[in-house]
């Protein structure tokens, strides 16, 4: 078990079903709980980690409950938007377990204007807290019914939520007019550029590949073509049901505060083995990212062509079988 959430229990916290955990991760030890224990999590790769664990996991949840237990993320909005969440939904103890790295410290303070609170408990470089639900004091956390960006639906949490990210402007704006007939976008995200894509000429299905259920639920209301399928999946697992011809994508190099450059080459495997035996791969990325020997390993024909300080822009076709 996590050790901040042992402690807290040998410290007097005690916790009943229905109990909740929301946002746990990979680096979340929940194997000390009672296997009905329900598990919030909208991102697909952890969401599946807990449902091979035996868990009941869903991307999102709205029954109500007794407990819940909130694993902090990164994201600020996010955070307190979970915090409502839960407090809506239970009716017994909240308990916040997150990192100092995470905003831990901050969070217990604002919540500590709100309601009484219990520990908190340091250790491991976080701290772990509870309260009784409130399901009035957090009202005002609650995530915005219409949070708009650019003219497009996002979500706190969700990749560039403000607005359009400029590695994929940069992306669009090297794309050829023509794409083939199939399309994939990879890691769509909130789906600007599948909106972009849908305008190429000739295009008759567009696969829109999105791991966090968050952001392609914005993605259904941000792309309403019905030449667009959409695929609450990892793209780097991800297999289309036909040969695509061109595969465009963006791909995260991260799912926690440390760069992974395997991730995006992940990516790189995963569109080429979706891909025609002459199909093209459009990408962009950080500019410090490694991931030229992945591409020469995998396409007979890669080049940069266009980029700046910031990003760079791949072209590859042919890939390698």
């Amino acid at each position: 078990m996590s050790p901040r959430l042992d402690l807290a229990l040998q410290s007097g916290l005690t916790l009943s079903q229905p109990l909740t955990v929301l946002g746990p991760t990979t680096a979340s030890d929940l194997s000390d709980l009672p296997r009905e224990t329900q598990v919030v999590q909208p991102f697909k790769p952890f969401h599946d980690h807990f449902t091979q664990q035996g868990f009941a996991v869903v991307p999102v949840a709205q029954d109500p409950c007794q407990d819940a237990i909130v694993i902090l993320p990164r994201a600020k909005a996010l955070a307190r938007s979970m915090v409502q969440q839960a407090c809506t939904r239970a009716n017994g103890v909240i308990v916040v377990d997150g990192a100092k790295t995470d905003g831990v410290d901050s969070l217990l303070k604002d919540i500590r204007k709100r309601v009484a609170v219990e520990g908190p408990i340091s250790k491991a470089h976080g701290k772990i807290f509870w309260f009784q639900s409130d399901p009035h004091a957090f009202a005002d956390w609650a995530a915005p019914a219409h949070q708009t960006a650019d003219g497009f639906k996002t979500a706190p949490g969700v990749f560039s939520a403000d607005g359009i990210d400029p590695a994929s402007a940069l992306l669009r704006a090297a794309l050829p007019d023509r794409l083939g007939a199939r399309v994939a976008d990879l890691g769509a995200g909130w789906g600007y550029l599948s909106a972009e894509l849908l305008q190429a000429p000739g295009l008759k299905s567009l696969h829109l590949v999105e791991a966090d259920h968050i952001a392609l639920t914005c993605a259904r209301t941000n792309v309403t073509d019905p030449r667009a399928q959409f695929h609450w999946a990892d793209a780097v697992t991800w297999r289309a049901d036909e040969p695509i011809d061109t595969v465009v994508m963006n791909p995260p190099f991260h799912t926690t505060r440390n760069a992974d450059p395997a991730l995006g080459q992940g990516f790189i495997t995963s569109a080429a083995k979706n891909l025609t035996r002459n199909g093209t791969l459009w990408m962009v990325a950080n500019r410090h990212l490694p991931y030229e020997p992945t591409l020469t390993d995998t396409f007979a024909h890669v080049e940069e062509v266009t980029g700046d300080n910031r990003f760079k822009v791949f072209h590859a076709s042919r890939p390698r079988r």
